[in-house]
């Protein structure tokens, strides 16, 4: 079975039949911590209270953020890489803008 997890392919082995290989089974599989985990599924969020309900198929498109005190990390590979904050990266610094500036 192949999954699509954050953009990249990662091979899984096919169930046994007729058993299915579930959301909850994944995030055990990638030694994840459940309650610091939240995913999407073919861009569907999935409670954490249906992982155990929610069956995978070859092919399903997932997106799994782990979050960790001071900031968050995306599966990467084989590992976790950090997703910087949006104000860190894209938002320019507030003393910066012009706005700021201005006297009234």
């Amino acid at each position: 079975m192949i999954l699509q997890i954050n953009g990249e392919p990662r091979s899984f082995p096919d169930p046994a039949s007729p058993a299915q290989f579930m959301l909850a089974a994944l995030v055990e599989a990638l030694d994840m911590k459940s309650d610091r985990v939240a995913i999407e599924l073919n861009r569907e969020i999935v409670p954490r209270d249906l992982w155990s309900q929610t069956p995978l198929k070859d092919g399903d498109h997932l997106e799994i953020v782990h979050f960790v005190g001071g900031g968050s990390y995306v599966l990467k590979g084989r590992g976790f890489q950090l997703r910087r904050k949006a104000a860190q990266n894209k938002l320019p610094a507030l003393a910066a803008h012009p706005a700021m500036h201005s006297s009234s």
